[in-house]
Order: C-alpha cells, then structure tokens, then sequence
C-alpha cells in the first residue's frame, strides 16, 4: 500500500446553536461520508469503509455543533499501517467524550469514536488547535 492523502476544506453555515445541523452543513456532512467511502475503495480498504465513514460523520458534525469557525478541514491519510482520519474546525480547545444518560438522543459521537477506534487496534484524540484525529489499524483490529 503507497502512502495516500485526500484533504478537502468547506465551508460552514455559522452562526451554530450547538442544537442542531443546518440543512446545508447537513449535505457537507454527507459529502464527507461519500468522499471518505469513495477513497477507501480507491485504495482498497474497503472492510474499513462503514466504521471509518461513522467516524468521520461523528467528528464533521461535531466540529459544525460545537465549532464557530466558517470553514472546516477533513484530512484523510493513509501511513505506516494506519488510516489517520482528522477534522479542524478553527476553534482552539479540546474537545471531549462524555457518557449521555441513557434516554439522550445525542452525545455519543466521541464515545462512539473511541469504541471504533479501539476496535480497530487504533486511538483517538484531539489537538489545542481545533483538530479532532482517529486512527485505524489498516491490519490486525477488527476489519
């Protein structure tokens, strides 16, 4: 496998109430999952393709509720035995995976990140500079 990068920068629909996704971001959203489904395929991960688009629809829509930039980064790469998934949102801090009550109706993205991760002998984490990054094993893990 050569190493592989896709990079792609949108813009988004502020201001956000943390509440909801505009119908527009929405879409972005789902560009991101096709993109990501679409390079996988290209590259031959195909077994990685449904737990690494959840990933990546978890960390877009989490940057477009939290995030108060105009614009957001999903970076996707593909290195040394890993698929390193990363979205930068502009706004400095960290965020993090909390546990929602049992009858919530959100706050599992990053749980949910987490869980995937580990299931595919990989982390997550974040950076002070707004990005939230996901690695997967590319072999061993679950794929």
């Amino acid at each position: 496998m050569v190493d592989d990068r896709m990079s792609v920068c949108f813009e988004v629909c502020p201001p956000r109430d943390g509440n909801g996704v505009p119908e527009d971001d929405a879409r972005r959203v789902g560009m991101a999952r096709r993109l990501t489904a679409a390079r996988l395929r290209y590259c031959g991960l195909e077994p990685l393709v449904d737990d690494a688009t959840l990933i990546v629809s978890e960390l877009v829509t989490n940057a477009i509720q939290h995030g108060d930039g105009a614009q957001i980064t999903f970076t996707m790469t593909v290195r040394d035995g890993f698929l390193h998934l990363a979205v930068h949102d502009e706004m400095p801090g960290r965020p993090v995976a909390r546990r929602a009550d049992d009858t919530a109706e959100r706050g599992r993205g990053l749980f949910l990140v987490n869980c995937l991760a580990s299931a595919h002998g990989g982390t997550w984490g974040t950076s002070g500079d707004g990005t939230t990054w996901c690695k997967l094993a590319l072999s061993g893990g679950r794929p």
